[in-house]
């Protein structure tokens, strides 16, 4: 494996990584674009973006939403079926999500007019060639960060383009937008290798582990992976990276691009001392090149999101922001949409969601909320997303819930897998695991009897938390639904 040497260059700026095409009238001025599936985060925010640098868009969404409203009003023509009815051989692209499959109706048809059909990932590539495009990759934390970034520099008045991974209160109850500004922020998923279409002047990577293990075989595959990712940064560009992680370390061994490493507390170019918690957040002093350049004073907990401010502020400098600004901005970050969001009180219970789906997220998650609250039990609902995955990683998920007093488990979330990988693991075996190390847990299948048990179980000085990448979060809602007299102050109203 290669040694990895820190950059010595002078901070990266707006000008050396300004891209080519910046200036110019975009490749997509004028073409006519069809979105299939044209109501998700990313999808809509995409046609936002094409919407402003001149195409003419249309799409279809077989569940209108608020994002779907906003392009009706902005003169997009959007169609409740997917069967191909505004489709003609005079548009120039089609659009679909991973979630839309080959065999389509729409899309087929698509193909049969000769039109040239790609995924969203392969259009958020080519719209970021056209920008300063940010991308934040890593097994945990890329939404997050993603949205940090996104946030600081917007108060930075940077007005950048981004599409984020969940819904970010303080960015518009959204997960996208297109903006005026050079920088185009997003969010770059390592499954099915779709970051591979993106175009980065800058690259993110928070972290490595083992996951999507249904599409790579393994750790060392994930980490060949990741450095195909970062290969697609060019010479003069900036790679932002964990100065700790090892499998981050092979990652990136033979990557010559200039790489700016991030650590709590080590001696890398960008570090931030751990100073303690501060009402339930970390705080701490950032450090680049030796230097302390201000103190971070989270609004979220957990250690480890000091360390995605700390990447995110790393991100913010080589867009040549005001560093003091950027780091008020972090400093005043309230979240992503469930990443330990409060959903209101069950019988004076305090009812906390978070998307966390892998052991490590699960730890983190845990750990952070017994920081912030203190419960009297915390008691985790956590259902498992994929059956592949909790097959795969079954041991780890078992030790992950130590912080818990109870871990309740519904069904595993089926989506993705065949119906043969259906059979070989369930929560049962989840929950033998997590019992024979001694640790209080059941399986209760369905979530209306989850419901059900935990009104008679919650009380005062008690946390639950709700976490999984299903729809583990209705439990929540529910328990709130009963209790509506009883609200937190960021409680879904």
């Amino acid at each position: 494996m290669g040694h990895i040497v820190e950059s010595a260059i002078s901070p990266m700026r707006t000008e050396s990584l300004r891209p080519a095409l910046t200036g110019r009238a975009s490749r997509f001025a004028g073409k006519r674009v069809h979105f299939i599936g044209i109501g998700g985060c990313g999808m809509s925010g995409l046609a936002r973006i094409l919407l402003d640098v001149g195409a003419v868009v249309s799409g279809s969404e077989q569940k209108p939403n608020t994002q779907t409203f906003e392009l009706t009003k902005s003169g997009v023509k959007i169609s409740r079926t997917q069967s191909g009815e505004l489709l003609s051989r005079d548009v120039d692209l089609i659009v679909r999500t991973a979630a839309v499959p080959e065999n389509n109706a729409e899309y087929q048809a698509g193909r049969a007019l000769g039109i040239r059909c790609i995924k969203y990932a392969q259009l958020l590539g080519e719209l970021m060639a056209e920008r300063l495009g940010i991308a934040v990759a890593g097994t945990h934390g890329k939404s997050t960060t993603t949205a940090m970034i996104a946030w600081a520099l917007t108060q930075c008045g940077a007005d950048p383009s981004w599409v984020v991974g969940g819904t970010v209160g303080q960015l518009g109850h959204t997960g996208s937008r297109s903006g005026t500004g050079e920088t185009f922020v997003a969010e770059a998923c390592e499954y099915d290798r779709s970051y591979h279409n993106l175009h980065p002047r800058v690259a993110v990577i928070t972290n490595i582990e083992e996951d999507h293990l249904d599409c790579y075989s393994g750790i060392n595959e994930i980490n060949e992976s990741f450095h195909q990712f970062a290969a697609l940064v060019p010479a003069d560009g900036l790679i932002i990276s964990n100065g700790t992680d090892r499998n981050v370390q092979r990652a990136l061994a033979g990557i010559s691009v200039p790489l700016e490493l991030v650590s709590l507390g080590g001696q890398t170019i960008w570090s931030t001392q751990d100073l303690g918690i501060i009402n339930g957040c970390h705080h701490g002093t950032v450090s680049y090149r030796g230097r302390v350049v201000g103190e971070l004073r989270l609004s979220v907990p957990g250690a480890h999101n000091l360390m995605n401010a700390t990447m995110a502020l790393a991100a913010c400098n080589a867009c040549n922001v005001d560093l003091n600004t950027a780091i008020e901005a972090l400093n005043a970050f309230t979240g992503v949409d469930r990443r330990m969001t409060d959903m209101g009180r069950c019988n004076g219970a305090i009812l906390i969601d978070d998307y966390g789906h892998h052991p490590t997220e699960i730890r983190a998650t845990l750990s952070a909320l017994r920081e912030k609250y203190q419960p009297r039990r915390l008691i985790c609902v956590f259902q498992p997303h994929q059956h592949s995955r909790t097959r795969f990683l079954l041991d780890d998920f078992a030790d992950s819930f130590a912080q818990a007093d109870q871990v309740i488990v519904p069904d595993i979330y089926f989506v993705r897998d065949s119906e043969a990988e259906r059979q070989r693991v369930s929560s049962q075996d989840l929950v033998q695991r997590i019992t024979a190390r001694g640790q209080s847990a059941r399986h209760i299948a369905e979530f209306s009897a989850i419901v059900a048990h935990l009104k008679n179980e919650l009380q005062p000085g008690d946390v639950l938390a709700t976490m999984g990448a299903g729809n583990v979060w209705e439990i929540a809602r529910d328990l709130h639904a009963d209790n509506p007299g009883d609200l937190s102050p960021d409680a879904p109203v």
